[in-house]
């Protein structure tokens, strides 16, 4: 094994392999040197200088061996220590049979940072695919596939090239055996296992090997991530195929990131399908189970939309017939109609038709197709998770991972569980040594866990409460400004109520409260798991998922639960009203007189529509900003080329959790579109629009932004099915609730069938409004300053209730009609959500999670192995015992003539 460093003795072969790659690019195009230096900078590209074909590859200085992974390295004032860190390091690698090659820091541009090249021969990937059991082609598939013919022409425009959604050829596969390489469709062995296949069998390699003497045990010197937290290495990453605005000048490159950004990254590509094989190929199964997840996901929203604009144009359409607002809004009902105070002291007695314009808003969200929607969304979420179900499992087959559960949880251990794990017992099905983490320690562990995440969470209640107290306290500042609204504010005094600029101003601050409070458990999430140390990557995954989804439900959904189920629920009545924690001065909150859904509405349009704007802010101006940032600390030396490990040096990392905080937001938003959707039927058309701009620009971070991720598989999406599957179950209720609760529907429908006398919603205003006797209110619940517009003689007050009126023998006791309402709102919900669930459970019982063509084709394919492996075995058998046939006969005729 030979390491090279430096350029004197290959300036030969670099000067040959510029020419030939001045070919190679006219050939392309006649995109040589003069021309690349015309080519004007593309957004997110900041590099402007002149470039050397020669350094813009991904192989050795010989042009042969490929660069499978990149490490790099700075000296420091602690460079003693972490130069002999390195040294073993590197002679560790070398001895696994590693190959390697230093850029020394006077080729960088920067002159500070070394680069060390790693190349894995056939040998080293024979060996480890062979132990991670990575499946390899040996025959073409002869298995048709089944194309949708009928559709084909109607879905051509949103089609890509073939080339590109199907970037290789379909074969049988089976797990490498190093042992039976003549059986495998070997053609070139430098090719055979595709990039990312080699930069995840170098990474699994670097992550194990150690750095400490020979002959010393101590574990904790172990891998790279342990070095690159210690700044041995500051970057360990496998590279790019090429730029992605333009194809490779290697003849041996693929280009396929340049073809991700021409075909799916880009935002003119909104309307086409996602190169879902090329992104497998190119990332690893793991990122593409995502990019299909998301896909699929967006492309059933849209079915949702097209409903919830139905439902929402039936509420414009039905506008002129909202009985119960023309009744609020007639200067002679609902101007005849004076309201007691909402709050103490502060709050003036008002007019009912103050709230006309809320009223007539509310009619938009809260009318007869609600019901209709929240039913359909429910059945929606069934088919969205069965549906996805036969996708994932189509894609199993597919992508070859119908049988990787096994080996996922056998072969990923985490390094660090065994690394920190110094305990050893004997593992019973391998019979060999295995590190385990003992039951006490198990245990406490678990119990500090469990601690941090309750206290977490009663943070998230305090602040909640804190909101609630500043909405209470609010409200009486802005009903003492907006007593007259036309006089007060004259421009825009009649949009504006008390109730709704509380409402938007708490909702504001609680979103604030979300950000701040999101930004720090995202650090305790991460030390508590880390601190459980889980023993494989798919539990460590899965345990930070439930921890961090418990945390983001309470955090983001909470207040939406007060509006939709709390508020206005324990007022009490005058005279007799309900305060915060019962002694203090803050009064419960009260419902416009049309119900608290449009306060919801409100709640939870800023909410997810605040997330989903900050998250693209996040997500597409932060990655720009930095790495613009970072490569223009590096702009100094324009007379040094810019070298393909250069390029992707100064990216973005792709960390472990990159996948984990996109599946966070998506879920999030899944659950804000079902949980609530009775109260917004534009959710889905919004999460729709934020869904069609999340995969490009997720596309495009992937492909211009981030160093190239190291490439992982994943049979499903893991514990986010789980927790979907829970959001579907919890939306029946929660939507059934709203409708019963929240919504003003079921008591106007038990007005119109039990109480209307000419079977019309006229009289349905005065009829909910009970009366009380404003002498009877006590002094200090009365306005400081009485209306002049209120009138004297009137010696009554209305408030939103059920309640017997003054003088009657049972005075501000519940009426019967309260308990009418009460019983159908109870009837409502248990007949919903049984006609859900009984609807919900009969199309998953309906759909099967596997298609019968995919069961059909994985025993094909198994059948069709082991018919194969049989046929080889036998003519290997034969071959030996031939072999074996034709030595015998010439020993015994060379012992006979001695």
């Amino acid at each position: 094994m030979r390491r090279i460093t430096g350029k004197a003795k290959d300036e030969t072969l670099i000067e040959l392999h510029g020419t030939a790659d001045s070919h190679t690019a006219d050939e392309n195009g006649g995109v040589g040197l003069n021309s690349l230096s015309e080519q004007p900078s593309l957004p997110g590209n900041t590099e402007t200088e002149v470039l050397q074909p020669s350094k813009d590859t991904v192989f050795f200085r010989d042009g042969v061996r490929r660069i499978d992974f990149v490490l790099s390295y700075v000296d420091d004032k602690d460079g003693e220590k972490k130069q002999e860190r390195r040294r073993k390091f590197e002679a560790n690698l070398e001895k696994v049979g590693l190959e390697l090659e230093t850029e020394d820091k006077s080729e960088s541009k920067d002159h500070k940072t070394y680069f060390l090249k790693i190349h894995a021969p056939w040998d080293v990937l024979a060996m480890y695919a062979d132990v991670l059991k990575i499946k390899v082609p040996f025959k073409a598939s002869d298995i048709p596939h089944c194309h949708d013919a009928p559709l084909n022409c109607l879905s051509h425009p949103f089609r890509l090239p073939d080339h590109i959604m199907n970037p290789k050829p379909d074969y049988f596969t089976h797990a490498f055996d190093k042992n039976k390489t003549d059986f495998f469709l070997i053609n070139d062995k430098s090719t055979f296992f595709p990039p990312s296949t080699r930069n995840r069998i170098v990474f699994y390699i670097l992550t194990r090997c150690p750095y400490y003497k020979e002959g010393r045990k101590d574990k904790e010197k172990t891998g790279i991530k342990r070095l690159l937290s210690n700044g041995t290495y500051t970057a360990a990453f496998p590279l790019h195929d090429c730029r992605y605005w333009k194809r490779a000048r290697d003849t041996g490159s693929e280009s396929e990131r340049f073809k991700l950004y021409q075909n799916w990254a880009r935002f003119l590509c909104f309307y086409k399908e996602q190169p879902l094989n090329l992104i497998r190929k190119y990332y690893g199964e793991k990122i593409g189970i995502y990019f299909a997840w998301l896909g699929f996901y967006t492309e059933m929203l849209f079915f949702a939309a097209v409903m919830g604009v139905i439902c929402f144009t039936y509420g414009v359409l039905s506008y002129d017939d909202n009985i119960s607002s023309k009744e609020i809004c007639d200067a002679e009902i609902g101007g005849n109609i004076f309201m007691c105070p909402l709050c103490d002291r502060k709050c003036p007695f008002w007019k009912l038709n103050s709230t006309c314009l809320s009223s007539w808003q509310s009619h938009l969200f809260d009318n007869e197709g609600t019901v209709f929607f929240a039913m359909f969304m429910g059945i929606w979420v069934t088919l969205f998770l069965e549906f996805w179900k036969r996708r994932q499992a189509r894609l199993e087959y597919e992508w070859d991972l119908v049988d990787f559960e096994e080996e996922q949880l056998q072969l990923q251990i985490r390094p660090e569980f065994e690394i920190r794990c110094t305990n050893r017992r004997l593992n019973k099905i391998t019979q060999e040594m295995e590190p385990y983490l003992p039951v006490t320690s198990k245990c406490a562990r678990f119990c500090l866990s469990t601690a941090t995440v309750l206290f977490w969470i009663s943070l998230i209640v305090a602040c909640i409460i804190g909101v609630i107290a500043y909405r209470l306290a609010v409200f009486a500042a802005f009903a003492s400004v907006i007593k007259d609204p036309m006089r007060r504010i004259q421009v825009v005094g009649r949009f504006i109520t008390p109730q709704l600029a509380t409402s938007v101003t708490a909702s504001c601050i609680n979103f604030v409260i979300i950000m701040i409070l999101n930004f720090f458990y995202e650090r305790v999430a991460i030390w508590i798991t880390d601190m459980e140390i889980p023993k494989t990557h798919l539990e460590y995954e899965n345990r930070l998922t439930m921890k961090m989804f418990l945390f983001q439900f309470v955090n983001y959904y909470s207040s939406c639960f007060y509006v939709a189920f709390f508020k206005g629920k324990f007022v009490g009545f005058p005279g007799d009203y309900s305060y915060m924690f019962g002694t203090s001065k803050l009064r419960n909150e009260e419902c416009d007189p049309g119900g608290c859904l449009i306060e919801l509405t409100t709640q939870l349009v800023i909410v997810m529509a605040g997330k989903q704007l900050w998250g693209n802010i996040q997500e597409a101006l932060l990655p720009l900003m930095r790495n613009w940032w970072n490569s223009r600390k590096t702009r100094h030396n324009p007379e040094i080329h810019y070298s393909r490990w250069e390029q992707d040096h100064v990216l973005l990392n792709f960390t472990q959790l990159g996948l984990f905080y996109e599946y966070l937001e998506m879920v999030v938003q899944f659950g804000f579109i079902t949980l609530f959707v009775a109260s917004f039927p534009l959710a889905p058309l919004l999460a729709l629009f934020n869904n069609i701009l999340e995969i490009r620009v997720d596309a495009w971070k992937f492909t211009t932004q981030f160093k190239r991720p190291v490439a992982s598989k994943a049979r499903n999406i893991g514990a986010w099915q789980e927790i979907l599957n829970a959001v579907a179950i919890l939306s029946v209720v929660t939507n059934a609730f709203i409708m019963a609760f929240t919504s003003d529907m079921i008591p106007r429908m038990v007005y119109l069938y039990a109480y209307s006398k000419d079977a019309s919603m006229w009289g349905y205003v005065n009829n909910s409004l009970s009366v009380y006797n404003v002498s009877q209110i006590p002094k200090q619940h009365m306005p400081e300053e009485p209306h002049s517009w209120l009138n004297v003689s009137s010696e009554t007050c209305r408030y939103r209730d059920y309640r017997y009126p003054p003088g009657h023998q049972r005075e501000y006791t519940h009426t019967m009609q309260f308990w009418h309402i009460l019983a159908a709102k109870m009837a409502f919900i248990i007949i919903m959500e049984h006609v859900v669930f009984v609807v919900k459970f009969f199309v998953a019982w309906m759909i099967p999670d596997v298609p019968s063509d995919v069961k059909a084709r994985i025993k094909r394919e198994r059948y069709l192995i082991q018919e194969y492996l049989h046929n080889y075995e036998v003519e290997k058998l034969k071959l030996q015992l031939s072999a074996s046939f034709i030595t015998e006969p010439v020993s015994e005729l060379s012992l006979s003539t001695d």
